[in-house]
């Protein structure tokens, strides 16, 4: 809000340093929070809902940006970007509970308890996971970068550096870039709502496949259909085509980079996941940093859009590489399967027990 009220570029690019470090704490700790609530089993597609907001907000922003910007300019356009403050927060305050995974990792054992009973979110697995020693000893950063952590975690955060360069670079610089292409003013605000729709549904759809076949393997392969839209969007297609392309670019950049915070939240223990998420997400907004400069250097420069979509389609490609690189979660994955075991056991139980008349 403060932002629509700034008169030189120095106050402006202040109000946006302010607003990034607002962002970069919801970004890093609503993931964190939805992972600890999300069930087994369906815990890519919650975080995929609660990411997908980052696009959808992309939408939202494209649309009103077509129907409002020339009423009402860019100062209205920030005036109702602070719209959320006001409806989103108080209703958040109210109402959003705190994680009872969370409580019992800090060992608030009466706690925990009442914020499952109220909430309905089981801590077997938080219980299976301290037993079997699946979790570091240690907690925040110093879990991150633990002997169990430390070089997934290298390997995650280079994961969002490259998601967030392509996700802040193209939205950016898409416009100009096909203005190189002879897509003139019109079509300006419908290139990114195009690419923004694409990160959304994609986004969903990918995030069910990743609960099924599991996201590393996923992302990777998203990361892939990045680079090859990328490259196809530099040949002269019809503009159907290329619409396609680019929403296609939007699964692949925008949407992998929804699965790749699901991903993070759900790959550190509970004592490291909230840190773990922030480490990601800041290395990452270095990579949102840098995006937009590499646009803006190639157009200083005069160079073509066809190089600024062969440098972003090789940084999807390392990406994908990257995401290949992660190491398994053994002791995790053996405290998950205890878990299954645990519920089977209790199931077959609950069914042999004789039932009253």
């Amino acid at each position: 809000f403060v932002t629509a009220l700034t008169t030189s570029v120095p106050a402006f690019g202040a109000m946006r340093f302010v607003t990034g470090l607002g962002l970069g704490v919801v970004i890093a700790t609503a993931g964190a929070t939805m992972a600890e609530f999300a069930p087994a089993g369906r815990r890519q597609f919650y975080n995929a809902i609660v990411y997908s907001g980052v696009p959808a907000g992309g939408v939202l922003a494209s649309v009103m940006g077509i129907l409002f910007h020339n009423s009402l300019g860019w100062r209205g356009l920030f005036i109702i970007g602070s719209l959320p403050l006001v409806i989103l927060l108080p209703i958040a305050w109210r109402k959003l509970p705190e994680s009872p995974r969370w409580l019992l990792a800090r060992g608030r054992e009466q706690e925990a308890l009442a914020a499952a009973e109220r909430t309905g979110v089981p801590l077997l697995e938080e219980r299976v996971i301290l037993e079997v020693g699946a979790a570091p000893q240690k907690t925040g950063f110093a879990a991150v970068f633990s002997r169990q952590f430390a070089v997934a975690s290298i390997l995650l955060g280079l994961m969002s550096f490259c998601g967030l360069l392509l996700t802040y670079g193209l939205n950016t610089w898409l416009p100009k870039i096909m203005e190189g292409y002879g897509y003139g003013r019109t079509y300006a605000l419908f290139f990114p709502l195009a690419l923004n729709l694409g990160a959304v549904v994609g986004g969903l759809v990918a995030s069910r496949l990743a609960d099924k076949s599991g996201p590393q393997r996923i992302i990777a392969s998203t990361f892939g259909l990045a680079t090859i839209s990328l490259g196809l969007m530099t040949f002269s297609f019809p503009l159907p085509m290329l619409f396609t392309f680019i929403a296609v670019a939007g699964v692949g950049t925008l949407g992998t980079q929804v699965l790749v915070y699901g991903f993070q939240s759900n790959y550190f223990t509970t004592n490291a996941r909230a840190a773990g998420v922030a480490w990601c997400a800041s290395v990452g907004r270095l990579g949102g940093v840098l995006g937009p400069i590499i646009g803006g250097w190639l157009a200083a420069a005069g160079i073509g859009g066809s190089t600024a979509f062969y440098i972003y389609g090789a940084v999807a490609l390392l990406g994908a590489l990257v995401t290949v690189l992660v190491p398994r979660q053994r002791k995790l994955e053996e405290a998950e399967h205890k878990v299954e075991e645990i519920a089977e056991n209790r199931t077959e139980e609950s069914l042999a027990a004789p039932q009253p008349k």
